[in-house]
């Protein structure tokens, strides 16, 4: 079972993927208590040697970390981000869902092949002279 996170919680996106930045700005608009702490790690001078963690394990996946420094990747970030939103909501609701052995196991199996194909999405913006376009490139299945 995952600790739920100390929030602030800061989500760590790739600016560049077009989904993955719709996705953090659509709960940046509904995250009301300003829980989330959006960090583009697609921007110029984002510095992942600050976080202990290689800029491609940024790139390979989703990070948040909360305010006593717990990492969550991949679904459980995404978990960590629905702990931000009241269970009464949709992502409460889903928050509650994804941590279900069968669900959990196929959330994280759809999670890979988007990993895996999110290399070949249109960029958002000119930001593959940062890494953004080897996101993926190069990690275990």
């Amino acid at each position: 079972m995952l600790d739920k996170p100390d929030f602030p919680l800061r989500v760590f996106y790739d600016g560049a993927c077009p989904v993955c930045a719709a996705e953090i700005e659509h709960y940046g608009r509904r995250d009301r208590e300003k829980k989330l702490v959006p960090v583009d790690i697609s921007s110029p001078d984002f510095a992942a040697a600050l976080y202990g963690i290689p800029l491609a394990d940024f790139l390979y996946q989703l990070h948040a970390i909360d305010r006593r420094g717990r990492v969550y990747r991949g679904v459980d970030a995404f978990w960590a981000i629905w702990q931000a939103f009241p269970a009464s909501t949709l992502y409460g609701f889903l928050g509650s869902l994804v941590v279900l052995p069968g669900v959990n196991g196929l959330a994280r199996l759809c999670y890979r092949g988007f990993a895996r194909i999110r290399t070949v999405l249109p960029k958002r913006n000119s930001s593959c002279a940062t890494g953004s376009c080897r996101i993926g490139k190069g990690r275990p299945p």
